[in-house]
């Protein structure tokens, strides 16, 4: 009698490695990590191949330039007085020893980064007014439309006129440059809103708030998106304008004041660090952006 309970209480305490394989719990078996199954084999593949061509077109482009700059070709396009690789990277190497060269590129980061906040409220609002309703397109509209086309460089005389100080008066004209791309999408991905999902909103009980939060925003998101990576890259082009013409510091005046002075190099050396900045700055905004368009991925 004793052994008998003595059986049953060892079967009772046993742990489920000392239990048949067939009797353990499938709780305790271990799934794989998240962070293992996330980055596939062709994932790392793809990505290899893609860094591979770029660096290779890199790699192209830099031998293409040397060999036109060094052999002075002239092909309808004049690469007689385009500076080298090698010089441009003097220049780059002598101007980051000066602290001048890095308040040029701070200031024009600050007039950029303010112009476009500016531009990026106003011009969402003004979108969103035009997309939702009829009067304030009807009103609104022809002001975009005559004043869109209009070219940075074309409102620099006006500016400098309505505005008290040169600074001012370029963030004016880097606004103007980043608000219309913003407004025309903002505008176009609130059009673009499914009625029927309205329509069901509103059957459901939802209010126009509601409606607009949770529907027509959402919606409207991945047009805003590109709205705003478009802006920015025409505020850059906008800040140049308004630097090289108005401006005593900047990458712009830089990139012009090399010109004036006849320094090639420093000229390549300015178009490259616009070039960088531009393409710098407008991953952020999609970076940044990108959080809000998650839905997409786990939509498609």
């Amino acid at each position: 009698m004793l052994s008998e309970r003595k059986d049953l209480m060892d079967e009772a305490m046993a742990t489920p490695v000392d239990r048949p394989a067939e009797q353990a719990s499938p709780a305790a078996t271990k799934a794989p990590h998240p962070a293992s199954a996330r980055i596939s084999p062709a994932a790392l593949r793809e990505f290899g191949q893609s860094a591979l061509l770029l660096l290779l077109s890199l790699s192209g482009g830099l031998v293409l330039w040397h060999v036109a700059s060094e052999n002075a070709w002239d092909f309808g396009v004049n690469f007689r007085y385009v500076p080298t690789p090698s010089e441009v990277l003097d220049a780059t190497i002598s101007n980051i020893s000066d602290s001048a060269f890095f308040v040029h590129i701070g200031v024009s980061i600050r007039r950029v980064l303010l112009s476009f906040l500016i531009a990026s409220g106003l011009g969402i609002l003004t979108g969103i007014a035009m997309g939702r309703s009829r009067i304030a397109r009807a009103m609104i509209a022809p002001y975009i439309e005559i004043l869109r086309p209009i070219p940075a460089v074309a409102w620099i005389p006006l500016a400098i006129l309505m505005w008290p100080t040169e600074e001012s008066s370029i963030i004016f004209i880097t606004f103007l440059g980043a608000f219309f791309p913003i407004v025309l999408n903002t505008v176009h991905g609130v059009q673009q809103t499914p009625d029927v999902l309205v329509r069901a909103a509103q059957s459901l009980g939802a209010s126009r708030l509601a409606i607009f939060q949770h529907v027509v925003f959402p919606a409207a998101l991945p047009s805003i998106s590109a709205g705003l990576a478009i802006g920015m890259g025409v505020a850059w082009f906008s800040l140049l304008a308004g630097e090289i013409i108005s401006g005593q510091y900047g990458i712009g005046y830089f990139t012009w004041d090399a010109y004036s002075m006849v320094r090639t190099p420093d000229i390549v050396l300015g178009m490259l660090v616009i070039g960088f900045l531009g393409t710098l700055s407008t991953a952020a905004v999609r970076a940044l952006t990108a959080p809000l368009l998650k839905w997409q991925k786990r939509t498609r």
